[in-house]
């Protein structure tokens, strides 16, 4: 029998809501550490650094309306009151809603590689929304980055380096990796069950 997917509107967030910037310290009700997950899948990731990090509080960026729902469900039984997720195209909302220096980390993990040459303009990493990432972070902030495709990874690396904001600094696993996982996704341990390379980055805003 097909799972239900239950609706737990506390957890999910309309961008209707919203007029101009998001107030993180409003939506959670205190004043922490604020992360962003841009393509939360199906919120793996969100719910196993969620229940280790109480401390902290996550936004996951999904924009596949399926995927969306089955996060809202998943979150919504854990009974998290850290995380948050939005349906949304991930550059608009950064773009309009999020404001400057006021995000601790952004995790992008395995995001789309769009491999056909004419279709490289829809990949996320492009200049223009490193900047926003980048604009978003506080400094001392971080980006961590985890993909299976090596010429896409290699493209952000280039537009990591040629930016005098942001240092490279050590990589290290999350709370819901195992073994020889680094990140603890869905889309992680159907690569590495396929025998793929995983490739990482993180880097750090230094002002």
């Amino acid at each position: 029998m097909a799972r239900v997917l239950k609706e737990y509107p506390c957890v999910s967030l309309k961008p209707e809501d919203f007029d101009g910037k998001i107030d993180f310290a409003q939506i959670f009700g205190r004043s922490a550490p604020v992360h962003i997950e841009i393509g939360s899948g199906k919120a793996t990731f969100l719910v196993s650094e969620a229940k280790v990090t109480p401390g902290v509080d996550f936004i996951g960026i999904e924009r596949a309306g399926r995927y969306y729902r089955w996060s809202i469900d998943r979150i919504g039984r854990w009974n998290l009151t850290n995380v948050r997720i939005i349906l949304a195209d991930a550059a608009s909302f950064l773009t309009n809603r999020v404001s400057d220096n006021c995000v601790d980390c952004f995790h992008i993990y395995f995001p789309d590689p769009w491999p056909k040459k004419r279709h490289h303009k829809r990949r996320f990493f492009c200049p223009s929304n490193l900047e926003q990432l980048i604009r978003c972070l506080k400094k001392g902030g971080t980006v961590r980055l985890a993909s299976d495709h090596k010429e896409y990874f290699e493209q952000i690396s280039r537009l990591i380096n040629a930016q005098e904001q942001l240092e490279n600094i050590d990589f290290l696993p999350t709370a819901g990796a195992r073994g020889p996982e680094y990140v603890g996704t869905n889309f992680e341990r159907k690569y590495l069950k396929e025998q793929r390379q995983i490739y990482t980055l993180a880097a750090r805003k230094i002002f």
